[in-house]
C-alpha cells in the first residue's frame, strides 16, 4: 500500500496517505462484505485518499518570495475615493448588500440568496441594479464636473 500511495501522491505525502488509508480501512472494515477482495478494497481506499491529497494541495497557499503590493487605500472604506463609498452607502439596503456581498465579498449569487432569504435571480437583479445606479451616479458626476476618469 505504501508503494501505491507513493506512486499516487509522491514521496513527501506518501506516508500521510498510507496512514489515512489504513485509518479509513479500520473504520470501515466491520461493515465490509466478506465477498469483497480486501486488496482491491484497500487500493480503492488508497486511490480515494490520493485524490483527497491532490485536492487539498490545490487549496493550500503558495509561499511567495516577495509580498505583493499592498491594497490600494482607495478601495478601503474611508480611503481616498469618498464619492464611491458615499454612492455605495446611498443604495437601497438590498442593493447595497448584494453589491457588497458579490463584488467586494466574492460570494456567489446562490450564497447571497441564502443569506438574504430570497431567490438567486432576485440577488442577481439587485446587484445589477445597484451597479447600474453606481455607474449612473458616476456619469452624472462626470457631466457636472466636466471630468472624464
Amino acid at each position: 500500500m505504501l508503494r501505491i500511495c507513493h506512486s499516487l501522491v509522491g514521496q513527501a505525502e506518501a506516508e500521510d496517505a498510507w496512514s489515512e488509508t489504513f485509518l479509513a480501512a479500520l473504520r470501515a472494515y466491520p461493515g465490509l462484505d466478506p465477498e469483497v477482495p480486501v486488496e482491491a478494497w484497500l487500493v480503492t481506499i488508497a486511490r480515494n485518499k490520493a485524490v483527497d491529497h491532490h485536492r487539498a494541495r490545490g487549496r493550500r497557499p503558495v509561499p511567495l518570495a516577495e509580498l505583493p503590493e499592498p491594497a490600494q487605500a482607495a478601495l478601503a472604506p474611508g480611503g481616498r475615493d469618498h464619492e464611491l463609498w458615499d454612492q455605495l452607502a446611498g443604495l437601497p439596503p438590498k442593493q447595497l448588500r448584494c453589491v457588497v456581498y458579490h463584488y467586494i465579498g466574492g460570494l456567489r449569487y446562490a450564497e447571497i440568496a441564502e443569506a438574504l432569504g430570497g431567490s438567486e435571480a432576485a440577488a442577481r437583479r439587485a446587484a445589477a441594479d445597484g451597479m447600474t445606479a453606481l455607474r449612473n451616479a458616476y456619469r452624472a458626476n462626470e457631466t457636472k464636473t466636466g471630468t472624464n476618469p
